[in-house]
């Protein structure tokens, strides 16, 4: 018994590894002189965020030896690479023109930094876990230049470190570079650099559990913000308006259409075409497995983002946590594969007795087959490159143990719980042998028409903080603050769903019942607005260079992928309630 329980704990063991330990209060107490935690992380060009290299891949002094910190794997897949450094800051203790080290550079050194001036590099690194950056140069014009033979570029060789703390904790840092201490590296000479840098420490009265509160601040000036604010609630009054006239119209059709059918006179009788489809509109869909695997991987990344929006309410995601996002989404998307068994082998089993164990197969490759072998193409891609984004093949290995250990065997018994809870397709009508004839239909009544409509209307209502969210994630400033982003979620559910269930009594009102994948299509149509935009936004922004551009739109297309399978099985789900109470009326009338 204590053999088996032991089997059962480890695979859960395995993935609470996976997390970060958040430190508490205690761990970030410091009496004068104790050295603070100092790491370099990582370095890249400004204009594109994603494109970062390991610090030390640029000729900075080093020390003797390369101590990389254990990370979380939610660091790692965030290119973390943290490492010791020379560097070193005592608690309240400040430094003048103490010398980091003496650098003898070769061409091919001043060659590397002058290309990284020219892309605008900055660096990043890690004090007491609070993320801070500095830039490697500068470039002047022919027009500053003295001599007017431009541009020319300087690298930086002082940096001074500004501290805040509070009582014995650190609150605050920024390492400003001093744009008179620099030396020329425009020709491909041999130099001699001496690297020095300063500390100053001041005291704040700002609380250390307010210290991460900077990097949530939207950066924006204050008119923007007011901008931002008026777009937000123009479109939820908007859609709000919508969303009531909509129903309120649906509900006094469907009333006329109910007391047609009752009345028993045939020339009303005719005009409602939906009512002649009961025998055909709760027909056994076509690619039942398919469609019940689009169920189950939609229900599955739905409740992964509930549980997204429960952690960043909790306070426990928040900007520069250490990968805590990433690691959040590995941990709860292993976790809910229960979920998406569980959502594909019921919804399959109330139809077909056998054969539920293809639907939950479908269901576990119809998101991730795709996600993970758009992510081999890019970790090929970044390796060529030797960019930090890199997985390395541990924590591949990783990733590949936690899925099989945990992942599978959760899906495997949601889909069992699913089968043997299972219940019979509970029409409100029989069903005929012979399907219905579909009249022929206008291009606008067709799915592509339907489509459009569908995918329009929610995405104008969130176009203006899509762009926000994409600022967030493609930038560096934070752009949304989680309470907005919830309520547009909110907001593009409820208008998804009223759409569904309108554009499906169109479709039914011309005597065409084959609404179940279309619904899907219908919902899933704004995702691919949202990709459109991601094209748009990628064009207007200053990203460039075949990495950035690989990793922007592979993310993206993963991202929209799986808002078309989440808002399909939303708007699937919404279709079947809403006919199902129309011709169980019907039958009650």
């Amino acid at each position: 018994m204590g053999r088996m329980i032991s089997q059962l704990v480890l695979p859960f063991h395995l993935l609470l590894m996976l997390g970060v330990s958040l430190a508490s209060l205690n761990d970030h107490r410091y009496n004068i002189g104790d050295e603070v935690p100092l790491f370099v992380n990582k370095v890249g060009p400004l204009n594109n965020p994603s494109e970062t290299y390991q610090y030390y891949d640029l000729p900075f002094c080093q020390p003797g030896e390369l101590l990389p910190e254990k990370e979380s794997l939610g660091e790692v897949l965030n290119g973390d690479r943290l490492t010791n450094t020379l560097y070193q800051l005592k608690f309240g203790a400040e430094k003048d023109g103490v010398v980091l080290c003496h650098k003898k550079l070769d061409q091919n050194d001043v060659s590397k930094f002058r290309a990284a001036i020219i892309k605008d590099y900055y660096y990043q690194m890690y004090f007491d876990d609070l993320p801070f950056w500095g830039f490697v140069g500068k470039i002047e014009d022919e027009l500053w230049t003295l001599d007017g033979k431009g541009p020319k570029y300087f690298l930086f060789k002082h940096v001074q470190f500004d501290v805040l703390y509070n009582g014995n904790q650190v609150i605050e840092i920024h390492a400003l570079s001093d744009p008179s201490n620099v030396v020329d590296i425009t020709e491909d000479i041999d130099l001699n650099i001496t690297f020095t840098y300063n500390v100053r420490w001041n005291e704040t009265s700002i609380p250390f559990k307010n210290r991460m509160a900077r990097y949530s601040r939207a950066l924006a000036k204050p008119v923007n913000h007011q901008i931002h604010w008026f777009s937000i609630i123009n479109s939820i009054v908007i859609s709000v308006l919508l969303m009531t006239f909509f129903a309120v119209s649906m509900m006094q059709r469907l009333k006329n259409d109910l007391r047609k059918w009752s009345s028993g006179d045939e020339e009303e009788d005719k005009e409602v075409g939906w009512k002649y489809l009961h025998g055909d509109v709760f027909r056994c869909p076509p690619n039942m497995p398919l469609l019940c695997a689009v169920i189950g991987a939609g229900t599955q990344l739905l409740t992964l983002f509930c549980c997204l929006f429960i952690l960043a309410f909790l306070g426990v995601l928040y900007p520069y946590n250490h990968g805590t996002l990433l690691t959040s989404l590995v941990i709860i998307y292993t976790l809910t594969s229960a979920v998406a068994g569980y959502s594909s082998a019921s919804f399959y089993s109330q139809f077909i007795e056998t054969g539920w164990e293809r639907s939950v197969t479908f269901s576990a490759v119809l998101f991730l087959g795709p996600f993970l072998l758009m992510q081999f193409f890019l970790n090929s891609v970044a390796v060529s490159f030797g960019a930090t984004l890199a997985i390395p093949f541990g924590t591949i290995l990783v990733i590949i143990l936690v899925y099989t250990l945990i992942a599978i065997p959760l899906l495997a018994l949601g889909g069992i719980i699913g089968n043997r809870r299972r219940s019979e397709f509970q029409a409100p009508s029989a069903t005929k042998k012979c399907a219905r004839e579909i009249p022929s239909l206008a291009w606008y009544r067709k799915t592509p028409g339907q489509m459009f409509l569908a995918g329009l209307l929610p995405f104008s209502a969130i176009v203006v903080e899509l762009h926000q969210l994409y600022s967030t994630l493609w930038g560096y400033k934070i752009s949304t603050l989680p309470g907005i982003l919830f309520f547009m979620f909110i907001i593009l559910i409820l208008l998804t769903v009223t759409l569904s269930i309108g554009l499906t009594y169109i479709q039914l009102t011309v005597e065409d019942h084959e609404w179940w994948w279309r619904s899907i299509f219908r919902g899933g149509s704004t995702a691919v607005f949202m990709f459109a935009y991601s094209i748009y936004f990628y064009c207007k922004s200053n990203m460039s260079g075949v990495l950035q551009t690989t990793i922007f739109f592979v993310y993206n297309t993963c991202i929209c992928y799986a808002f078309f399978l989440m808002l399909g099985t939303i708007s699937l789900r919404a279709s079947l309630m809403f006919t199902r109470h129309i011709y169980h009326a019907v039958k009650s009338e």
